[in-house]
């Protein structure tokens, strides 16, 4: 997992989860990703056939866009994959 940056440096996909993401690229169209940052769970969002899931947890997200809402300390997460976790 990469250090969390709340600027982002405008990176598009954590520097720990590029070479996965070019792995898994032929298996599925790739719209999201984030590695946790060690505070939430690593989470890849894929569309299939016009569904939205995460690869890790498959746990299908309701939303075509905007999968990631934001914590008070700038960190990213998937509602439906945190509650999911506990």
């Amino acid at each position: 997992m990469c250090k969390f940056n709340p600027k982002n440096d405008s990176r598009r996909i954590d520097s720990c989860m590029k070479i996965l993401i070019e792995n898994i690229r032929d298996n599925c169209n790739t719209v999201a990703c984030c590695c946790g940052h060690g505070k939430y769970p690593m989470t890849i969002v894929c569309e299939m056939n016009g569904e939205y899931f995460d690869i890790v947890s498959d746990v299908e997200i309701p939303r075509k866009k905007r999968f990631y809402k934001k914590d008070k300390q700038g960190y990213y997460y998937i509602p439906e994959v945190v509650e999911d976790s506990k």
